[in-house]
């Protein structure tokens, strides 16, 4: 059973990363204006990176309580990454008939997060050892 101190601290890191995902969902798609949804995909990539350098950093250190890692990984990131968002413009392309357009969305959605997600992991690990 989680801490009602964890539970807040999800909560609390979720209301940010709740808004930071719209407002940087928001500055992309102004800035990159373009059928494929860039907005939704830079959040996920800049979550997913972030991400890898946490978890790495959390392998290497005993020092984080696990409310902060709570705050940072469940809270801030889970609400800044948005894969049902992703989901459901994968959908809606599909069914407006843009099937390369959703297959690319796809396709740098899945591999995108996880290549980055591997690039910050092994970007913190070389700098811990």
């Amino acid at each position: 059973m989680m801490s009602w101190q964890t539970l807040l601290a999800i909560g609390s890191g979720g209301f940010i990363g709740a808004v930071l995902r719209a407002y940087l969902n928001g500055v992309i798609s102004h800035k990159v204006p373009h059928e494929l949804p860039f907005g939704t995909l830079g959040v996920n990539l800049i979550g997913s990176f972030i991400m890898g350098i946490l978890v790495a950093y959390f392998m290497y250190t005993t020092l984080v309580p696990l409310h902060v890692k709570s705050f940072l990984s469940t809270g801030i990131l889970g609400a800044l990454t948005t894969y049902s968002t992703f989901a459901i413009e994968s959908v809606l392309l599909l069914q407006g008939g843009h099937f390369m357009l959703a297959g690319v969305n796809m396709a740098l959605n899945v591999l995108g997060t996880v290549f980055v997600a591997g690039a910050g992991f092994m970007m913190m690990s070389s700098l811990l050892k």
